[in-house]
């Protein structure tokens, strides 16, 4: 059992706020060690003159005041950027794996940023267990936004391009 309080770390996580705030940071990480699997882990963001803050213990200690105290500040839906997941036209990842966008490397894309695309049409690979699997356009559009990179790893449902 660890002999530090949660308000001790309500206190730290909102002095780190302060310091963000001080100093202009937009971005602010920090992990405090209590001693063997006993460690709080902060980190804490600007967007738009609203700083937000979040909270994890990796061990199983009471903790419970530290993110409450939290939430408020987390809780500015007009400041949260759009998440491009919920978008209506979101094409997300139907598996883990590597994602590609072109047949092999130093060819053309499958689709680029403005590409008109048919329902069905290739417009991304992902290699999971050394098998190549071609993912189609959910629908007909023009791409709006490509938010992978060329060979990055992806995880299951993560978006990986705007179509409307």
């Amino acid at each position: 059992m660890s002999k530090h309080t949660s308000e001790a770390d309500v206190a730290f996580i909102q002095a780190l706020a302060e310091l963000l705030n001080k100093n202009e940071l937009t971005e602010l990480s920090v992990k405090r060690e209590y001693g063997e699997d006993d460690s709080l882990e902060v980190r804490v963001v600007k967007q738009s003159n609203v700083v937000t803050v979040a909270a994890a213990a990796p061990a199983p200690v009471a903790y419970a005041a530290a993110p409450a105290a939290a939430a408020p500040a987390a809780a500015a839906p007009a400041a949260a950027p759009e998440d491009p997941a919920q978008h209506p036209g979101a094409v997300t990842s139907p598996m883990v794996g590597t994602c590609y966008l072109a047949a092999e490397p130093g060819a053309t894309p499958f689709v680029t940023l403005g590409a008109t695309v048919a329902e069905g049409q290739t417009v991304l690979i992902i290699e999971a267990m050394k098998t190549m699997n071609h993912i189609p356009a959910p629908k007909a559009g023009v791409v709006k936004r490509i938010l992978v990179e060329d060979g990055t790893p992806v995880e299951y449902g993560a978006p990986l391009m705007i179509i409307e």
